[in-house]
Formats: structure tokens, C-alpha cells, sequence
């Protein structure tokens, strides 16, 4: 029984493991691309899109697929058997909201540009960006449910897709304007993720579509009607999708606070960077620096914490539904145990090779001593990923997102009060503090938790 246990688990995080790395090395291989075709200030500007981006995924994705997981996996373990219904009713929620979402960004454009980036060169690539946000939303959807039934193929051969199709629209539209003679625009980079998106959710549409391969041995008969696959789950449709935004929405209102918080953040350095002394101009470069090179190094990595913490959720999810907690705990032990060795073998590379690395591969020595200070969050960051991907599985978002909230006004606090006399030093202090207070939050709760429903 146990092995059974662990066997999606192993094999889902080895599918999403590899495809994870090749992704982000493709990835990385791209930042490098990009910073060498736009240069340091174009990566700054491109860098603001990212909140825009995160608080629209946020709002009309991450809570619904999150939710979608939670549900498929958890009628799995109770009804030993699968529906596509949580899809359904996730899909009815979060398409609506994407649709609204991109009809807002591609019309007030101009004024978000403006007023809340303080860039107005943002506007455009806004547009662009807006058609992506619900092609996200479906495949993120879809995503979920194959989560949920631990075939993590789907998702990984949509995450391997996307990045490479990103990168070769890019670099197609980009070399046919240079062999015109000018210079292309960050924009194409917006292009590309954008025609990324299409290609993932195409991908993910034809995976899900009756007549497509079952997605798992649990799944009813191929050749029994599809509608067959409803009748095992015994709430109605009303009951379904108030279980369904019982869980998005908590998660979602969660995620949009922090999202602002982070909003406020990415929009304050380049601000607070001037009040330092530097001009605009250096300013979005030491920003580009740091969110553009150094941060995706850094994270590269992660994704094997990534790929764990997101099977994680279901897995602890059906163990907890079980009243498994003895297995509840064994993968928190060995998750803590795995990902601390990781997190401190970073850190000495990193420090080891910081400087190396920013100025070899980005022609930056201010990419290297980034890297080589943000090696020392390693061992909590990659810890943090699956910590709150359990607590979450736990039913505990509400205190994740309490943790979350405070650690991001620790970065805050100093982003407004030691950036403007320390420099982006100031900054880099808030994001050691603030990454230290989270695991130790992470792990206190995680402790008195399984302390409060440890066996007699």
C-alpha cells in the first residue's frame, strides 16, 4: 500500500522534474538571449509587465486550478473514481473573469502604463499581453484536473511546448527584423508569450477532448458515454461549484493581496533606486539586472521543489481526505529533509559561482554579486515551494496567506526605508529577512499542526 502511495508521486515528479529543467533551461538560455538583444533598461521595462501578469493569473487562474486538484483528487480517494465535473465548474468561473481581465488591460492600457507602472512604454506591450491571459486561465484549468488524477505528462508536455514555442517565435520575428535593417522592439518578447499560451492551451484542449486517451486506469470504460463519468459523483451541480469557489476563492483573494503587495514592490524599487541617486535609466537596469537575470538563475533549480510541490497538493490532499496523517507525515519529513540538502548544496555553488555566472554568461558583474548574495536564500526558498504547497493540501491557505502577507511587508518596509539610503543592498537585506521569517512561519505551523492531530 505504501509504495502504491508513493508510486505517482515519484513517477509525476520525475515526468514534471525533467521537463521542468529542460524548460528552465531553455528558459535560461532565453534571458540570456533577451538581454543581449534588448539590453539592460528594455529588460526593466519588460520586467514591469510581471505583476500585471501575476495579479491577472491570479484573479482568473491560480485559485480555481488549485481548487480543480484538490476536488478531482479528493473524490478519487472517497469515490474511486474521477470526474471532470470540478473541471467543468472551474472552467465556467475562470474563463469569464479571463475574458473580462483581458477586455480591461487591452482598453485601459494607456492609463495602467501610466499610472500604476509609471512607464508609459508599457502600454503596448500591455495590449499583447492581455490575449493571453484567457488562454492561460483554460489550460491552467485543465492543468489542474490532471493534477488532481496525478498524470502529470499533460501539464509538463504543455509547460516544455509553451517555452518552446515562446522561444522560437521570438527569435523568428526578431531575426526577420534585424535582417530589415531595425531594431526590434521588447514587445516581441510579449509576442511570444503570448503565442505561447495559444500553443499550450491547444495542447491541453486536445489532451482533455472525449476520444483522447484516459487519463487514468480509475477512469470509466473508453467506450462508455462520457456523461457515465458524471454519475459517480453524487453532488449537483450547485453543491459542486459552491465546494468548487469554497476553495477558489479564499485562495484567490489570498493570492491577489500578495500579488498587490508584490505589484507595490516591483514598482517601487526602480522608485526608491532614484531616490538613491540613480537616474531612470540605471535604475530599470539594476531592476532588469535582478528580475531578468540574476532571479531566474536562482530559481532555476526550483524546479524540482516546484515539480514535487505541485503533486504534492493532491497527494496530501487524499491522504488527509483518508485520515492518513502518519503518511501525511512522512512526506513532510522527507519533503523538509530532501529539499534542505538541496537548498544548502545551491548555496555553496551559487556563492562559489556567482560571479562567474553573471559575468560570463549575462556580461554583468552586477548579475553576479546578485547571484552570489541570493545564494544564501536557497536553502528556504526551495524549502518554502513544497512547505506551503502541503499546508495548502492540509487546508491551511489561510495561514499561508498570513505568512505570506507579513514576509512581503518585512521586503516592503525595507524597500522604502533602506533602499533609498543603502541602495539596492537595502533590498537584497529585506529579501534574506524576509525569506528566513517564512520558512521558520512555515515550519512552526507545519509542526503544531501535525503536533495537534498526532494519534493517541
Amino acid at each position: 500500500m505504501k509504495a502504491k502511495q508513493r508510486h505517482p508521486l515519484i513517477i509525476g515528479a520525475f515526468i514534471l522534474t525533467a521537463t521542468g529543467i529542460a524548460s528552465r533551461l531553455i528558459g535560461f538560455l532565453y534571458r540570456i538571449y533577451l538581454s543581449r538583444l534588448f539590453g539592460e533598461e528594455n529588460m526593466g521595462i519588460y520586467q514591469l509587465l510581471s505583476p500585471v501578469l501575476s495579479l491577472s493569473f491570479s484573479l482568473t487562474a491560480a485559485g480555481y486550478q488549485t481548487a480543480i486538484s484538490k476536488l478531482v483528487a479528493e473524490q478519487a480517494a472517497i469515490k474511486e473514481t474521477h470526474s471532470r465535473r470540478p473541471l467543468a465548474a472551474g472552467l465556467g468561473v475562470s474563463l469569464p473573469l479571463s475574458l473580462l481581465c483581458n477586455w480591461v488591460l487591452f482598453f485601459y492600457a494607456d492609463a495602467i502604463a501610466v499610472n500604476l507602472l509609471q512607464e508609459p512604454r508599457t502600454a503596448s506591450m500591455l495590449r499583447i499581453l492581455s490575449f493571453s491571459i484567457p488562454l492561460g486561465a483554460v489550460h491552467s484549468c485543465i492543468n489542474g484536473y490532471f493534477y488532481g488524477i496525478k498524470k502529470a505528462g499533460i501539464p509538463a508536455g504543455a509547460q516544455l511546448l509553451e517555452q518552446l514555442v515562446r522561444v522560437g517565435c521570438v527569435y523568428i520575428v526578431s531575426s526577420r527584423i534585424l535582417a530589415a535593417g531595425r531594431t526590434p522592439s521588447v514587445g516581441v518578447a510579449v509576442l511570444g508569450l503570448t503565442v505561447g499560451e495559444l500553443a499550450s492551451m491547444v495542447f491541453t484542449i486536445a489532451a482533455i477532448l472525449p476520444g483522447a486517451s484516459p487519463a487514468s486506469g480509475r477512469e470509466l470504460a473508453p467506450g462508455r458515454n462520457l456523461w457515465r463519468r458524471y454519475a459517480a459523483d453524487s453532488d449537483s451541480d450547485a453543491v459542486l461549484l459552491g465546494k468548487l469557489l469554497s476553495m477558489a476563492l479564499p485562495l484567490t483573494a489570498n493570492r491577489i493581496v500578495l500579488n498587490l503587495l508584490q505589484s507595490v514592490e516591483a514598482v517601487s524599487i526602480p522608485a526608491r533606486l532614484r531616490l538613491y541617486g540613480y537616474d531612470t535609466a540605471t535604475a530599470l537596469s539594476v531592476y532588469g539586472v535582478f528580475t531578468g537575470m540574476a532571479m531566474p538563475f536562482i530559481y532555476f533549480p526550483n524546479a524540482l521543489t516546484s515539480s514535487v510541490a505541485v503533486l504534492l497538493l493532491p497527494v496530501i490532499s487524499e491522504n488527509y481526505a483518508l485520515g492518513n496523517m502518519e503518511a501525511v507525515k512522512n512526506a513532510t519529513v522527507r519533503t523538509v529533509k530532501y529539499c534542505g540538502l538541496m537548498g544548502f548544496g545551491c548555496l555553496g555553488l551559487f556563492v562559489l559561482l556567482g560571479n562567474w555566472a553573471g559575468t560570463t554568461l549575462f556580461g554583468s558583474p552586477l548579475a553576479g554579486y546578485f547571484i552570489t548574495t541570493l545564494g544564501f536564500i536557497c536553502p528556504f526558498l526551495y524549502l518554502d515551494t513544497t512547505l506551503s504547497s502541503i499546508l495548502q493540501g492540509l487546508g491551511l491557505a489561510g495561514h499561508t496567506f498570513v505568512m505570506n502577507a507579513l514576509c512581503l511587508l518585512i521586503r516592503l518596509a525595507f524597500i522604502f526605508l533602506a533602499v533609498p539610503r543603502f541602495g539596492v543592498r537595502g533590498f537584497l537585506w529585506g529579501l534574506l529577512a524576509s525569506q528566513l521569517t517564512l520558512g521558520v512561519l512555515y515550519l512552526l505551523c507545519l509542526y503544531g499542526f501535525l503536533k495537534k492531530h498526532k494519534r493517541p
